[in-house]
């Protein structure tokens, strides 16, 4: 097996400068055709392979992004990160994907171990525990180390940077409509707390449709949970109120909510309409099947990474930002009657 060539042994052995040879591999202009020839033959033979961790640092670029996701549980995160990496690995970065377990902790630690020479940028979902403590002090770190930033579904507008976000707002009341328009008169929500942007967007979205429908907005029931503590809640939802129509943020409350509406005898969809967010493999299978919002993750993953690699390739400038956003659209199935 032949021994590992470097560029300064073919420079040596061809009496030329190592940047000849390294312009020369790189068909340059600068560089005569048959000096070209000799140095790409001469590597060739000696079975020449770029050493591109010296390339990186060179360039000060790794080619590597990392993304960050709060949870892997929801079909949603598995959609975006697919996303990410089509195009991603179509312009010639690699995709590094973390969990911060909807920890703050665990978000900063990542963000730290990653921003030291690991990678080129950021794309986030912030977790639960960034967003309930409103500390933002990482990403304020990595945007003044001049590392682009791209924040996705869970955002915050005290950070300056790119955003892709979901109609979140739209998409629930055009789902509380739907429900509306097929003879619903009486909707429930299971929701997350507060402090989440996106429950506080759907559950917004959730009081306008009644609103605008002349229907009053009952607290009763607005049932603001985790997944954790869902199935007790969602009981005691069942079990003290009475409702024909239910929107559940996530395909995992609807399914724990068609779960108890069965052990009650509720026919769904005939004494019980219910729309979910998240068109996953969960709603595509349940029992009835879940109509949906689709939030269309796969494109929020595309976006993401075409924002991040713009601003690393010098397509788009430095100091502009945009959010884009991602309308939702409603699959129709069993689980609400038609209208």
């Amino acid at each position: 097996m032949k021994k590992k060539i470097t560029l300064k042994q073919i420079a040596r052995e061809l009496d030329v400068s190592v940047s000849t040879v390294s312009k020369a591999l790189k068909d340059s202009p600068e560089i005569g055709q048959d000096t070209i020839d000799k140095v790409k033959a001469f590597a060739r033979l000696y079975n020449y392979k770029p050493n591109n961790i010296a390339v990186s640092l060179q360039n000060r670029k790794t080619k590597n992004i990392a993304v960050i996701i709060p949870e892997i549980v929801h079909h949603f995160f598995t959609k975006v990160i697919s996303g990410i990496e089509k195009h991603a690995n179509q312009r010639g970065y690699n995709v590094i994907v973390c969990l911060s377990n909807e920890d703050f902790e665990k978000e900063v630690i990542n963000m730290e171990t990653l921003a030291n020479g690991s990678i080129d940028g950021f794309i986030i979902s912030l977790s639960k525990g960034t967003q309930q403590k409103k500390d933002y002090h990482h990403l304020r770190e990595v945007i003044n180390q001049g590392m682009p930033l791209v924040m996705f579904d869970r955002v915050t507008d005290e950070i300056y940077c790119d955003k892709v976000v979901v109609d979140d707002g739209r998409g629930a009341y055009n789902a509380v409509r739907h429900m509306i328009r097929s003879g619903c008169k009486r909707i429930a929500i299971v929701t997350t707390h507060e402090y989440l942007s996106v429950g506080s967007y759907r559950t917004l979205g959730y009081k306008n449709a009644l609103v605008d429908a002349g229907i009053s907005v009952e607290e009763n029931l607005i049932v603001r949970t985790e997944d954790a503590d869902c199935e007790k809640q969602i009981f005691e939802l069942f079990r003290t109120q009475l409702f024909d129509g239910l929107l559940c943020v996530n395909e995992y409350f609807a399914v724990v909510a068609l779960r108890e509406a069965r052990k009650r005898n509720i026919d769904v969809p005939r004494q019980l309409s219910v729309v979910a967010f998240s068109d996953g493999i969960l709603a595509q299978n349940s029992f009835p099947r879940l109509t949906t919002v689709n939030q269309h993750g796969f494109e929020i993953g595309e976006v993401s990474a075409k924002l991040l690699i713009d601003k690393l390739d010098g397509i788009e400038d430095d100091s502009h930002y945009r959010t884009e956003v991602i309308k939702t659209s409603l699959i129709e199935r069993e689980s609400t009657n038609p209208v």
